[in-house]
């Protein structure tokens, strides 16, 4: 074989191999190209799935929250109690045994809180009662927009009350005041 030939046979091998390479980026070219149409009709599908304005997962908000509940009544298992902080709102408190329920227009949780220790007060001689408690607390069992909630933290009760007096001594209690002041970390 001549030099001649061998050129031309190679120049056929490489044209075959040219063809080849070509054919072969033709196939990733369009196998890249149906996947990134796969891909996009994926990702259409989910954002139409999904409703506006809706996202796919709550995440947790966390922080300081403050409670304060005011009660005139010594007799009442139930005061006004407002929440601001990680999230305000205005709602009941309700004692219970073991643990009370704060409850807001948008769901409720449990309250449980330690005995308390601190100063009890009773003047003889003008009426007055004075309570000045200190404490720990715990928050458990949410529901609707309380659901998961946890957190603890201390508590501070206040307590003022006046009995009438009747023949030189104390009798009912005419006027009574209580603020129970709630402060920790809340997580929801």
């Amino acid at each position: 074989m001549n030099a001649r030939e061998t050129h031309g046979c190679g120049a056929a091998a490489s044209g075959r191999r040219s063809h080849r390479f070509l054919l072969t980026r033709r196939r990733i070219i369009s196998l890249a190209t149906a996947a990134t149409a796969a891909v996009a009709t994926v990702a259409a599908a989910l954002w139409l799935a999904i409703p506006a304005g809706a996202s796919p997962a709550r995440s947790a908000v966390s922080g300081t929250e403050h409670f304060q509940i005011m009660s005139t009544s010594a007799t009442s298992n139930t005061g006004s109690v407002i929440a601001t902080g990680v999230f305000t709102a205005g709602g009941v408190a309700r004692s219970g045994t073991p643990a009370g329920t704060f409850v807001f227009p948008a769901g409720s949780f449990k309250v449980v809180h330690s005995k308390g220790t601190g100063t009890q007060t009773f003047n003889r001689k003008t009426c007055l009662l004075t309570v000045n408690l200190k404490g720990t607390y715990k928050i458990f069992g949410g529901t609707g927009k309380y659901a998961g909630i946890s957190g603890s933290g201390k508590y501070q009760v206040s307590i003022l009350a006046i009995a009438a007096r009747s023949a030189g001594k104390c009798t009912t209690l005419v006027t009574f005041e209580q603020i129970v002041k709630f402060s920790g970390p809340v997580s929801l």
